[in-house]
């Protein structure tokens, strides 16, 4: 174990001093949203991950679309977001990302735990593939004015960190420090006030499409931790705490701190 991680460490480091980012490319991608606030170190820190990143996936486009170096980074940066206080081993099982220039249909069978077997044929922005690729709407990504709040990248990604830990349920493998009783306690809680908001019409800012599941809430609720962490603690101030104990980040002390 002692002597795969040196390996490992010897071979980021390799990458870190042979390779780098464009800077007018980085320049323009960290204006996103969903860094708002970051220190420079934290921006230091980010620019190294997406590196590493982009040296361990293949990005592909799909019907012709033509994938540009800042298209690459722009992806790998909010993929990047969500592990900055993590470790880039959390996306090791698997190694595409397929980007449609559009909405994309979904189209295919899986079997229940009963062994029943379910057609699904679904217009989709955004997919994530157990050990499998993620696929994502170049169009989505760029329609940063959404609202809701909406980030397909985060989206995704956090699905894919989901599952993780029993597949995707809403409860991603937490660290030695978090109790699993209370994250349970907390999301499921949070996740009934949330679908009887939907239910009865109540505006909100989080998505509706997060009333789906568990595993859906965690996912919007981990785009809206990112790019409006200041309306998510004070709508759902203790699923904040649970998602900054996990991604061990306060990207809402970023924003408001002087």
């Amino acid at each position: 174990m002692i002597m795969t991680w040196r390996l490992n460490q010897w071979w980021r480091e390799r990458i870190l001093e042979r390779e780098e980012i464009p800077q007018h490319i980085w320049q323009k991608v960290i204006q996103l949203r969903c860094l708002s606030g970051m220190s420079a170190d934290e921006l230091r820190r980010l620019q190294a991950l997406v590196l590493l990143f982009l040296h361990a996936k293949v990005i592909n486009g799909a019907h012709d679309l033509k994938i540009t170096d800042e298209m690459r980074v722009a992806i790998a940066l909010q993929a990047c977001v969500l592990i900055l206080n993590l470790d880039l081993d959390y996306y090791d099982d698997w190694i595409e990302i397929i980007v449609y220039p559009g909405e994309f249909i979904l189209d295919y069978d899986y079997a229940d735990e009963a062994g029943v077997v379910h057609h699904v044929r679904n217009i989709a922005s955004g997919e994530a593939w157990l050990s499998g690729p993620v696929i994502l709407s170049w169009q989505e990504m760029v329609n940063t004015h959404a609202t809701p709040v909406h980030n397909v990248v985060i989206h995704e990604f956090a699905h894919k960190l989901d599952m993780l830990h029993e597949g995707a349920n809403g409860c991603p493998p937490l660290h030695a420090n978090m109790s699993v009783q209370t994250w349970h306690d907390v999301f499921s809680q949070a996740y009934a006030v949330f679908c009887n908001q939907v239910e009865e019409g109540v505006d909100t800012v989080v998505d509706t499409y997060a009333a789906e599941s568990p595993a859906e809430f965690f996912a919007v609720l981990s785009e809206v931790f990112f790019e409006s962490p200041v309306a998510l603690k004070q709508h759902f101030a203790a699923v904040y705490e649970q998602l900054a104990l996990f991604y061990r980040q306060d990207p809402e002390k970023r924003i408001t701190r002087d």
